[in-house]
């Protein structure tokens, strides 16, 4: 077998060069990195507030909360909801990043009140800070109240696995958050990733959903996947334990979790 010419050996190169540099654009375009400086330095003053407390400070390791606010692209003024705000964590950073001139649509179901959250949730409610944030106690099926339309975006923080074992009828829940956002509004949901092939099945045995599942729920809903970010990816995750907060203990905040970006076409 004759061996490679110069040429043959240079194309090749060439080839191997183009297809590191198109692997390496597309890490850039999925980190954090790749967001606007000036969203991430905003995010980060939010992060950063004097007056959050002692308990949110300590989830920001596992959260990364000023990537997910840059991602996102809350700037002040702008209308979001959050979709299962559980004890407000994110709700209140939504507030803060929208300002006094926004507005933020934090929904819970009667079993997340009932179970676990009523008494914090209530109590962050009546933070100065969270003046601007709309209680909305409303069930998956149907999450946002009449007001809420127009809205710039909608945020699902580990919270639409849940959606599933509560039997939630998810295709009329994504079709509500549709119709709530105004054209090129955004729809971004972060969650605890599944492996291969689990689909739906592992959301109450793991609390985990496969990425895959998500996606194909939420274009059928007439979005479009407009980006992926990878600030809250593992690796190392085996993706074989249960990531609901209660059974993570040492490892909550170090599951593989990914974060879409959906837009409403305009």
């Amino acid at each position: 077998m004759r061996s490679p010419t110069t040429k043959t050996k240079l194309l090749l190169l060439a080839a191997l060069l183009a297809s590191a540099g198109c692997i390496k654009r597309q890490t850039r375009i999925n980190s954090p990195t790749s967001i606007d400086p000036a969203l991430l330095d905003t995010a980060r003053a939010v992060v950063g507030a004097p007056d959050r407390t002692a308990d949110d400070r300590a989830l920001d390791v596992g959260r990364h909360p000023e990537a997910l606010l840059a991602f996102i692209g809350l700037r002040p003024g702008m209308r979001v909801a959050e979709i299962g705000a559980g004890l407000g964590y994110t709700t209140e950073l939504l507030a803060r990043a929208v300002g006094p001139g926004g507005v933020v649509y934090g929904q819970n179901t009667r079993f997340i009140l009932d179970r676990f959250a009523q008494k914090p949730w209530t109590e962050r409610l009546a933070k100065p800070v969270m003046a601007n944030v709309v209680r909305v106690d409303r069930e998956f099926d149907d999450p946002l109240p009449a007001a809420a339309t127009n809205l710039d975006a909608v945020v699902n923080a580990l919270l639409y696995h849940d959606t599933v074992w509560m039997k939630t009828d998810r295709a009329r829940m994504n079709r509500v958050i549709y119709g709530a956002l105004k054209p090129g509004g955004i729809y971004v949901v972060v969650d605890h990733s599944g492996r291969p092939g689990t689909g739906i099945t592992e959301t109450e045995s793991l609390h985990r959903i496969e990425e895959g599942a998500v996606r194909r729920e939420i274009e059928a809903a007439g979005f479009r996947l407009a980006a992926a970010a990878d600030f809250l990816r593992n690796p190392g995750d085996t993706r074989d334990w249960n990531a609901s907060p209660r059974s993570a203990g040492d490892r909550r905040g170090t599951s593989d979790r990914f974060v879409l970006k959906f837009t409403k076409p305009v």
